[in-house]
């Protein structure tokens, strides 16, 4: 296998446009004008239009309406956030470690505006928590993790993919720790994103939905990010690149859905009024095609070709028109077309 190395801090004798992906050479001065892949600065521009914090989101209404909640529905609110807290925990973490072997500055500049987000992300799972329950509550929440079944499957799924990498950095284990990636940002998330839309649906927890919709359109940034990575890592290296390798993904894949159809079913199951989770397992199949057909693999599952959830459209994206209903001020970020990656059709 093909080991990969540190980038330097500087190379004096390198040019400043890298030479490869990975095991390249690259001064490690950044300038814009002189990058490798063409397609870095517009991501770039994208992810800082992207830019939020929660501190920008009036929790007000939220605070008064969890009381109103369910049992079910304050219990699921809770798992869902724990679950992100941990999710969003590791990725800041494992960004960093990817950066490290980016040869290409402006990737690792990516990369470290990538690991921000996260942070801010997690920070958001703080601040409404904090808006809506007590310390003890927030406390337990928090430990989720420790605790419960099928999250620990879930968790262990994803940390045996990050941590292959981080004990070996090789190409093969950096294109199988990408995957991973592209399922907790781009799968692991979905179900907890339709409770929350749903919820919003009617009427409740709105601020909370609205944060959750800035966080849903970061990881798309996020995922779109690390495939094009993965793209590129199989053009340089491209013995990497056989159908053993596309079988492997698929695999992956289905035993991603199967936790994620576990957790769906822990955290909405036949508890959710108004929400039938056989659409969400739908949502998270039709998800897995839509995120292998973006890594350049075969769907892994026969049919799911239209996203189930159709009216969750109108709650993933805050600015066409939505800012009203969000309740509020209007926001002039840039838009990012998640048509353009086939995110309602496969």
């Amino acid at each position: 296998m093909t080991t990969i190395t540190k980038r330097q801090i500087m190379d004096k004798e390198a040019p400043n446009r890298s030479t490869g992906i990975v095991n390249g050479r690259s001064s490690n001065i950044l300038n814009w004008d002189d990058v490798r892949f063409s397609w870095a600065y517009p991501k770039y521009k994208k992810m800082l239009g992207n830019f939020w914090t929660p501190f920008e989101i009036n929790m007000s209404n939220d605070v008064k309406q969890f009381s109103e909640l369910t049992r079910d529905e304050q219990e699921s609110f809770l798992k869902i956030i724990g679950l992100l807290a941990l999710l969003d925990s590791v990725q800041t973490d494992f960004a960093g470690k990817v950066a490290d072997y980016l040869t290409d500055s402006s990737l690792n500049a990516l990369m470290i505006i990538l690991a921000q987000q996260e942070v801010i992300h997690n920070h958001s799972y703080s601040y409404v928590l904090s808006s809506i329950v007590n310390k003890a509550e927030q406390d337990r929440t928090f430990d989720f993790w420790r605790t419960e079944p099928v999250l620990e499957r879930r968790n262990d799924f994803v940390i045996k993919g990050y941590r292959a990498f981080s004990e070996e950095p090789t190409v093969d284990n950096m294109l199988e720790a990408i995957i991973y990636d592209v399922i907790l940002e781009g799968l692991f998330f979905y179900s907890g994103f339709a409770f929350f839309y749903h919820l919003a649906r009617n009427q409740k927890m709105v601020a909370t939905s609205t944060m959750i919709n800035y966080i849903n359109r970061d990881e798309q940034l996020h995922v779109d990010l690390f495939v094009k990575i993965y793209q590129e890592l199989l053009t340089e290296y491209p013995e990497y690149d056989t159908p053993e390798r596309k079988e492997r993904v698929q695999d992956i894949f289905r035993e991603a859905v199967q936790l994620e159809i576990d957790w769906a079913n822990e955290v909405i199951g036949d508890k959710i009024e108004g929400l039938d989770v056989e659409d969400v397992h739908d949502y998270v199949h039709f998800y897995a095609n839509v995120r292998c057909n973006q890594l350049g693999v075969d769907r892994p599952f026969d049919g799911y070709r239209k996203n189930p959830l159709k009216w969750i459209k109108a709650y993933e994206d805050v600015d066409q028109g939505k800012t009203d209903f969000f309740e509020q001020r209007s926001r002039q970020y840039v838009k990012v077309n998640v048509e353009d990656n086939g995110f309602d059709d496969l």
